[in-house]
């Protein structure tokens, strides 16, 4: 039996809304790799929180057994990166929302500034190879994807040399080789540094083979709130704007090019999406997969550089971006990690009624229905006057998709929708995802790491800088 590196004994919060539904009895012995596993809402973000001293408790404070690392403060030897900082602190957050403007680009820091060539010796390098930061090195923050965001922030805090490190659903946002990187890194570490690893997973698909303990959270949801494989109806669709859109593209790009300064996105990219199709959109981390999804919502100002068509109409000859948004509903990492309003719940889905970040045009009665319904649909109706920012990253990504449904758009642009999502609640939202588009007049475009969460409406494939023989030919 190994020294015991952190250990709590009948934990209990000093604050009600901190406390899990029994006193937390945990210990991390010396040597373990720890898996904390558990639905959403289960009370992961909780109990890691118990972990690192961030609640204080009503007696039997959680002790802590560093070694030789000792002298050094809790903070320094526990590192913890939760959902939110995987992808940037508040500076890179800044930057990133800012890529848009182009002016601003030469002034965002670049991934040398914050992580620094030639520190922290031989392995730091290797590391930098290993999971490809090397070749990133001149490229400002705000050119980077969510995946190579991700890549960096994890790197960033494996440089504190942690004695522990607590990550929130590690591998969600990396395609499948860059997860394969990140694993064989993490066990390097392991063997060459000591490190001890917590990861905080939704699924047992997530585990990796050198966890060599599970930390099992229950349900915390009544039975009733638990999708048991059926679906709610969905409710009514609004009328398609639409019959005379039967022959004309809802999406047309003609040889589109994205570029800031000498660097570019893509270039001589063409695509034709029709009423009624349903589109993967497949990509490496940094291959512009949400880079083309923001010229198709109007949210980069050079789309109206490009030849885009729109529903018909081509970019820039009147339509406001509100004429555009209020036929598209999405939902995006990016979108989740800026979202920021701890409104209810249901203030945020009904947000979405009129695409503004916060409820700036007070709902009708009939509108508040919608928009329990659409809650109910994803089983979050309970969670209705709960504010946003006190859920868990899973039940507010719940609240953002009932946000994109909740207009019935004719055009659903849906990033990475599954992130953070628990394996029942995945086989849900991709049911929903499915029935929603077998609405005649529905068009769908997906973007996903994981071929399985494409749901079987999805029978066309769009690739960016991937060979069309590795895309998928079908759907489970």
């Amino acid at each position: 039996m190994g020294r015991k590196v952190i250990e709590i004994i009948n934990g209990v919060a000093r604050h009600p809304d901190y406390r899990l539904a029994e006193p937390v009895n945990f210990v991390l012995r010396e040597g373990e790799q720890l898996a904390i596993l558990g639905p959403n809402g289960s009370g992961k973000t909780k109990l890691v929180n118990t972990i690192i001293g961030r609640y204080p408790l009503l007696m039997n404070e959680v002790k802590y057994d560093f070694g030789e690392y000792g002298q050094r403060m809790v903070c320094e030897n526990i590192h913890y990166m939760a959902f939110r900082d995987s992808y940037g602190d508040a500076d890179a957050n800044y930057y990133y929302q800012q890529r848009w403007h182009s002016q601003d680009v030469e002034l965002s820091p670049r991934v040398r500034d914050v992580l620094p060539v030639g520190s922290g010796g031989e392995l730091a390098s290797a590391m930098y190879a290993d999971f490809g930061l090397d070749v990133l090195m001149d490229r400002q923050l705000v050119m980077l994807s969510s995946g190579e965001l991700r890549r960096l922030q994890i790197a960033k805090a494996l440089m504190t040399d942690p004695r522990v490190l607590i990550i929130d659903n590690p591998f969600i946002g990396l395609d499948a080789p860059t997860r394969e990187q990140l694993q064989r890194l993490l066990q390097r570490l392991i063997v060459e540094r000591g490190l001890q690893l917590i990861l905080v997973v939704s699924r047992e698909e997530d585990i990796p083979d050198f966890v060599t303990r599970v930390v099992r959270l229950p349900e915390q949801l009544s039975a009733d709130s638990v999708w048991d494989g059926r679906l709610p109806e969905l409710p009514s669709s609004a009328d398609s704007e639409g019959d005379e859109l039967a022959d004309l593209p809802v999406v047309s790009l003609h040889d589109v090019a994205l570029r800031y300064g000498s660097h570019t996105i893509f270039e001589h990219l063409s695509w034709e999406v029709r009423r009624g199709e349903c589109w993967a959109l497949h990509g490496r981390n940094g291959s512009g997969k949400s880079a083309l999804l923001g010229l198709v919502c109007a949210d980069n100002p050079q789309s109206y550089a490009c030849d885009i068509s729109l529903f018909g109409r081509r970019r820039g000859t009147g339509e406001s971006i509100w004429d555009i948004k209020r036929r598209i509903g999405y939902v995006s990492p990016e979108m989740h990690r800026a979202y920021m309003k701890d409104l209810p719940a249901i203030e945020i889905v009904a947000s979405g009624l009129h695409d503004s970040i916060g409820l700036y045009v007070r709902p009708r009665p009939e509108h508040i229905g919608i928009c329990r319904a659409w809650m109910r649909v994803f089983g979050i109706e309970a969670l209705a006057d709960r504010t946003f920012l006190k859920l868990s990253s899973g039940e507010q990504r719940l609240v953002l998709l009932a946000r994109a449904f909740v207009k019935s758009p004719e055009l659903l642009i849906l990033d990475e929708p599954l992130h953070g999502l628990d394996t029942r609640r995945r086989e849900m939202v991709r049911a929903i995802i499915n029935t929603y588009c077998s609405r005649p007049g529905k068009t769908l475009i997906m973007v996903t790491h994981y071929p399985e969460e494409l749901p079987p409406c999805v029978t066309l494939h769009k690739a960016l800088n991937v060979p069309n023989s590795q895309l998928p030919t079908h759907n489970s």
